[in-house]
């Protein structure tokens, strides 16, 4: 397998982005009428006057649940850009948290209560699911599996696998709709709300991505509450948070048994297994050379070209990078409070 092969029609037009440019791995800003500050595997999250957040997409990658020593260039920006066009694209299925994204890399909006779960919707059997599946298990997350399948196989109807949502340096771990509900994590109402969203917002992405030539394999979901009603929260439909095949050539490929194109984080976790790593105790990081943080920021502008359809214009790093983010900021929080 050769995890860092990128497609030959890759970029729309971009051949050319310079990667001279540093990763921003941290932000450290102090706005006014901050309230608190939060740093996540990826996100660098500001509160603001108790009501608002600022959410900075760093240019930090993670794989099992671990955060790489190097970051990315540029894939803040694709997440952001991303998660934001997304948030736009669903906002009549369930109401979310953005207010704006003043910036390419940050986007500002409702502070809401995080439930403790992560909606994992799986259109087809593969990565996680599929080593689990390979290694005998016929139920995920409570739901059952056929005997029979295969890799990549495609589920008769998507199926919801959740997840307790860990801190950082731990891991997510599987859990059932019955011990959500029967441990107080979310309501029984609650869940089945976030259930029905979650599915309308796959069947969404699943529609938006075969505009495009790709099949949404799988993706997370997250919800929290505000003022007693439910928002989508974080990212949505990002290569962090979704896998995609190329919808080209699925069929052939699965009818031989070969590995599907594909565009999502998965590749990160496959070159780290193949030089021992995922994740366990006592497991050494391999090297992240130049040469591989390059192409993986070449994947994540490959992605982001293939779904929104548009040129990657890259940021404005100049000499002050930070300071153009925290202008923008400022710019929209002046308007909010």
């Amino acid at each position: 397998m050769e995890p860092f092969l990128l497609q030959p029609d890759r970029f729309l037009q971009n051949t050319l982005i310079p990667y001279i440019m540093q990763a921003i791995t941290h932000t450290a800003f102090s706005f006014k009428h901050q309230t608190g500050k939060y740093e996540g595997k990826v996100r660098d999250v500001y509160t603001i006057d108790d009501s608002y957040i600022v959410m900075a997409v760093t240019d930090r990658i993670s794989a099992f649940d671990v955060i790489l020593p190097k970051g990315i260039p540029y894939k803040g920006q694709v997440l952001n850009q991303i998660a934001s066009m997304f948030l736009d694209a669903t906002s009549d299925i369930v109401q979310n948290w953005k207010i704006s994204s003043p910036d390419p890399m940050v986007t500002v909006g409702y502070k809401c209560q995080g439930l403790p779960v992560e909606m994992i919707v799986r259109g087809y059997l593969t990565g996680s699911s599929w080593r689990a599946y390979k290694n005998g298990a016929r139920e995920i997350c409570g739901v059952p599996i056929p005997d029979g399948m295969r890799e990549h196989q495609k589920f008769a109807h998507p199926i919801i696998t959740p997840t307790t949502k860990a801190e950082i340096g731990t891991h997510d771990e599987d859990i059932s709709k019955e011990e959500i509900i029967s441990r107080g994590l979310v309501s029984a109402e609650d869940y089945a709300k976030i259930e029905d969203y979650a599915l309308r917002l796959f069947q969404r992405g699943t529609e938006m991505a075969a505009e495009r030539g790709l099949i949404l394999v799988d993706t997370k979901y997250e919800f929290g509450k505000r003022n007693g009603e439910i928002y989508l929260i974080d990212e949505i439909h990002t290569p962090d948070s979704s896998r995609y095949f190329y919808a080209d050539g699925y069929e052939d490929r699965f009818a031989k048994g070969l590995p599907q194109r594909q565009l999502s984080k998965e590749f990160v976790r496959e070159w780290l297994m193949e030089n021992g790593f995922s994740g366990q105790k006592g497991q050494k990081m391999p090297e992240m050379t130049d040469e591989i943080v390059k192409n993986i920021s070449d994947r994540y502008i490959e992605l982001y070209e293939r779904i929104t359809g548009k040129v990657f214009e890259p940021a404005e790093y100049g000499d002050n990078p930070y300071g153009r983010i925290e202008n923008n900021i400022n710019n929209t929080l002046a308007r909010l409070v």
